[in-house]
């Protein structure tokens, strides 16, 4: 991918461990991967938090927009505000738009993640001054990235979501908690913003293996209801954007992208798209997918899946690629 000038001085992402670029290493919680074999294609082969082998697609983004190749992760002691000033991460592997998702594995729940924004937004002010400080949050690029553990890790697996709610109305009830925070952001200066879909569920290999261990083919009904619930994104995005003044918000489709390359792997150059990398690929992530993992691949590059559930850098920057040459190139 190559950077280009563009009008985004920073990037700042919300979400879950499809974005998570290290926040959960600094909280008390078991979806963690700062311990190899993640991170092993990055760099000198430190892990870093990501759940992945190398870089998110978050990562690929910034460096397209022209900004630093890696997002920091607001809660890195380690990082100023000098760092997060062209971007910065507040996501959370394991969260939701639910309160209710984020509490199974005791992460950070989405309004955490805007008040962490919050404190960054006075950071701001403080390091760049209100008027430039103002400039930077009205023009940097908002990204979202979640709701998959919304349904995998929640509705589906626990009791009491299902009993308050159809599907198809927790889908709606999520969809509320994403225009509420979209227009929470917007109050606090955002006026560029991506959200993002929901994968083709169904297809995630941990999912393959759980509704047919044999044939392993994409569990369809997990894929309908990831798409009928970007249906309805797409609906909000087109409704915020006729009624918030000013605000530029776009949907990124990350379902067509994912879903053509493990239907179509030859053509991505994906030799391996059933199982992940890690182990044996079928149930291996965070701890589960660790350096004792005998299994584990000698070229991710081959595969379109690092664990179980996420990406390989190779398809993190396909999918940047894409959104950038489909979506987000009105920001640049």
């Amino acid at each position: 991918m190559v950077a280009t000038a563009s009008k985004v001085p920073a990037l700042i992402v919300f979400g879950d461990s499809s974005v998570d670029s290290g926040n959960n290493n600094y909280i008390q919680t078991v979806a963690r991967s700062n311990f190899r074999p993640y991170g092993r294609d990055l760099g000198g082969g430190s892990p870093t938090g990501r759940f992945s082998n190398g870089r998110l697609t978050t990562d690929f983004l910034s460096e397209a927009l022209g900004l630093p190749r890696l997002v920091p992760a607001y809660l890195n002691p380690n990082m100023s505000i000098a760092e997060f000033a062209s971007g910065v991460c507040f996501a959370s592997a394991g969260t939701g738009y639910d309160n209710a998702t984020s509490d199974v594995l005791s992460v950070i729940p989405l309004w955490k993640e805007l008040e962490y924004f919050k404190e960054y937004r006075e950071k701001l002010k403080s390091f760049q001054g209100e008027a430039k400080a103002q400039e930077t949050l009205s023009e940097a690029l908002y990204v979202m990235s979640l709701g998959t553990n919304d349904f995998v890790e929640n509705y589906y697996v626990l009791p009491h979501r299902p009993s308050q709610f159809t599907v198809a109305e927790y889908e709606d009830f999520l969809v509320g908690i994403a225009e509420e925070f979209v227009r929470s952001i917007y109050k606090l200066g955002a006026r560029k913003v991506e959200l993002t879909g929901l994968p083709p569920m169904g297809c995630l290999p941990l999912e393959r293996v759980k509704i047919n261990p044999i044939l392993r083919g994409c569990y369809e009904e997990y894929n309908k209801v990831a798409w009928d619930f970007n249906i309805k994104l797409q609906k909000l995005v087109d409704n915020l954007n006729q009624n918030l003044a000013g605000i530029r918000i776009v949907y990124g489709d990350v379902y067509d992208i994912l879903f053509d390359a493990v239907q179509n792997s030859s053509s991505y150059g994906f030799e391996n798209v059933m199982v992940g990398c890690c182990g044996t690929g079928l149930f291996e992530m965070s701890y589960m997918c660790n350096r004792r993992s005998p299994f584990t691949c000698s070229d991710a590059n081959k595969y379109a899946f690092w664990d179980s559930m996420h990406p390989t850098e190779r398809l993190n920057n396909i999918i940047a690629d894409k959104l950038m040459n489909t979506t987000l190139h009105v920001f640049l």
